[in-house]
């Protein structure tokens, strides 16, 4: 799967710099390429639909944290460690999206993920997950836990 075929947008951000109420936010990946293969990545080994604990989002940076840093942003199985699909964003358009969830989290009454991440095959639904996990790495591999959204409790 190339990270070509791969769009994201993202929702409900812009409260948390406006200081308006917060809402959970969302990404939106949306998959142009062959279905077959998207929903291959998205399976577990039990032919069974990953669940949203069987998957990690992450961010490796591909340069110097900047503005104008790119990064590559991947969904990837927890069990297997594949990847299931990545494509490349803006470094600070995803940190701002992860300071949101952060704000969002430390709002929320509920026990529910801090973000949604909702991935589509041309337009079609195809997999919704809440999540509370998001992790940065720099160029060289090391987690950057002040970008990260981890929340408490966890030991990574």
């Amino acid at each position: 799967m190339r990270r070509e075929h791969f769009t994201l947008e993202v929702s409900n951000v812009g409260w948390i710099d406006a200081g308006g109420e917060p809402r959970k936010p969302t990404v939106s990946i949306d998959f142009t390429g062959p279905e077959s293969m998207l929903r291959e990545r998205l399976t577990g080994a039990d032919g069974e639909p990953l669940e949203a604990g069987q998957t990690d989002v992450s961010l490796r940076l591909q340069g110097s944290l900047g503005t104008e840093t790119t990064g590559v942003v991947s969904v990837t199985n927890r069990v297997t460690g594949d990847f299931v699909l990545e494509l490349n964003e803006e470094a600070e358009d995803v940190l701002s999206f992860i300071r949101a969830a952060r704000g969002y989290g430390e709002t929320a009454t509920d026990d529910d993920g801090r973000y949604v991440v909702e991935i589509a095959a041309d337009g079609e639904a195809f997999a919704t997950y809440d999540k509370r996990t998001f992790l940065v790495y720099d160029d060289e591999g090391n987690l950057l836990r002040q970008h990260s959204l981890i929340p408490s409790g966890v030991e990574l």
